[in-house]
């Protein structure tokens, strides 16, 4: 336990640094915008309406969808950019993040700052334009002075909004406190959830606080009261900083390869078994976690990442956009010669194992029925439950398992993978969808069926290397075929086990240990 707060903490003042980043600038930027569009909607009713309405549905998109919309829309101007002027567009991290989080602000901003200047009475405005007050005197010695206290409101709310959102950044690359909060959850290591949460849940406090004496000042004319407020955040700021600063790697290990993963326990323990190889042979490396399938592989060609383990029907269907399915050794033989092609990655070495999606069944259950095979399981499947992840049902593989086998279930039901395995072994499913490297396999006695027909393609555990490290695919070359699916499954087992769990570090030391 005292291990996981140790990983828990040093984690921390970087993500914290970086959230703070993040939703700094997403809401400076979301105030230059909302400043000049609510000047103009003061005196302009029907800009009014608009502009609270488009604000409005932004804000009913869910944060984690308006981030994710953003990464193919940024794809693609930077392909044309790239193509007409030369240059490219980030669409991962920093830009995706901050103009989605800047979006989600503007509704609370618009509003405090349209409602407050709305609300200054008409007499006050006809006595400073009777003394000769000019239109720009009478805005900032008149109305903004009355309507601060209910434009800090809107500042304030939409302070702890983008705080509370940034947390999502993770899932398109960015740095934050989410990098805690989804490794935690996939873990269920409680003390990174806790950890990133309570985080993020003091910095929106504070800031909340700070803006809130500075709201008092402006409203009750008390400056000691308002630069108390300003006082708080600079203090905030720079205890933030200075902290990152203080712990922040030292500028031989800022330029340390580094070592991508997903978010997922597996990839975990992968990277930070490669991580420890490479550290072995005197490198400095670092890990950058949390990543989705098409976020990592764009950042392995771009640079961001240098190494990362992918699968082979993941970069079939996702990076080459085949949907057929292949033989393995076609499947392999096309990835080793199109990637480089295509995004100059390399596969540096197959590592021994799948991590393919397959149906799985209790074994008492498979035994009883006489299921050991998705062709078996046709007969039977009109009378079981099935439980999936929640993006299986959206997957070719899906697909083809109904087209190749006719496969037609009681009932379907889609779960986090968690709860889909405690879905079965609580009686509310029969058959889930399970991946070959799975820890649980084993551990719950399942049987995971086999597929005579050859619906489901292969999912290979590659290693890739970026086209800025090509030297690690030698220094990484003792990997091939090094790890088998059964000492896969027990590392992860460790990791996603409920009691006596290890951290990917621990269990990547075990494996490590069985390779030798």
């Amino acid at each position: 336990m005292n291990e996981q707060w140790s990983r828990a903490f040093a984690m921390l003042p970087d993500r914290l640094a970086a959230h703070l980043g993040v939703s700094a600038a997403a809401l400076a930027l979301a105030i230059l915008i909302a400043v000049p569009l609510g000047m103009l909607a003061i005196s302009r009713p029907a800009w009014k309406t608009a502009l609270i309405s488009t604000a409005g549905i932004l804000q009913t998109i869910p944060a984690l969808a308006l981030l994710a919309l953003f990464y193919p829309l940024l794809l693609l101007l930077g392909g044309l950019t790239q193509r007409f002027a030369g240059f490219g567009i980030p669409a991962l991290g920093l830009l995706p993040s901050l103009l989605a989080l800047s979006l989600y602000a503007l509704l609370p901003l618009l509003r405090g700052g349209i409602d407050g200047l709305g609300s200054i009475p008409p007499e006050i405005l006809d006595s400073a334009d009777g003394i000769g007050m000019t239109r720009r005197q009478r805005l900032l010695q008149v109305e903004l002075p009355i309507a601060a206290p209910i434009v800090m409101g809107g500042l304030r709310t939409a302070a702890v909004w983008t705080i509370g959102a940034a947390t999502l950044a993770t899932t398109v690359g960015q740095k934050s406190l989410g990098d805690l909060i989804f490794a935690g959850l996939q873990l269920e290591d409680w003390t990174l959830v806790v950890t990133g949460c309570l985080a993020a849940a003091g910095l929106a406090i504070l800031v909340d606080s700070a803006l809130a004496n500075a709201e008092t000042g402006l409203k009750e004319r008390r400056i000691n009261k308002g630069l108390s407020g300003l006082v708080l955040l600079t203090a905030l700021v720079a205890g933030i900083i200075g902290w990152h600063l203080a712990t922040r790697p030292s500028a031989t290990q800022t330029a340390a390869i580094v070592v991508g993963a997903k978010n997922f326990s597996e990839q975990y323990i992968l990277a930070e078994l490669i991580a420890d190889r490479l550290r072995a042979q005197g490198l400095p490396v670092t890990i950058r976690s949390g990543l989705g399938s098409a976020v990592a592989f764009r950042a392995l060609a771009a640079g961001d990442i240098d190494v990362y383990v992918d699968y082979s029907g993941t970069l079939w269907d996702n990076v080459l956009g085949r949907k057929d399915i292949v033989p393995r050794s076609q499947m392999l033989a096309t990835l080793r010669s199109e990637l480089p092609t295509r995004a100059k990655v390399e596969v540096a070495a197959s590592l021994g194992f799948e991590n393919a999606y397959a149906l799985a069944m209790k074994r008492t259950d498979a035994t009883r029925l006489g299921i050991t095979s998705l062709a078996d399981l046709t007969a039977h499947a009109s009378q079981l439950r099935l439980a999936t992840d929640i993006e299986f049902q959206q997957r070719p593989e899906w697909a083809s398992l109904q087209k190749t086998y006719g496969l037609k279930f009681k009932t379907l039901t889609a779960y986090t993978p968690t709860l889909m395995v405690r879905a079965l072994g609580g009686g509310d499913a029969d058959v889930i969808t399970a991946f070959s490297s799975d820890g649980r396999i084993a551990a719950d006695d399942l049987v995971l069926l086999t597929d005579p027909r050859g619906a489901l393609p292969a999912y290979d555990a590659l290693l890739l290397v970026g086209p800025h490290r090509p030297d690690l695919t030698a220094k990484l070359d003792n990997l091939q075929n090094a790890i088998p699916v059964e000492k896969m499954r027990q590392a992860n087992w460790q990791a996603d086990r409920d009691t006596d769990k290890q951290t990917p570090q621990q269990a990547a030391k075990w494996l490590a240990k069985q390779l030798k």
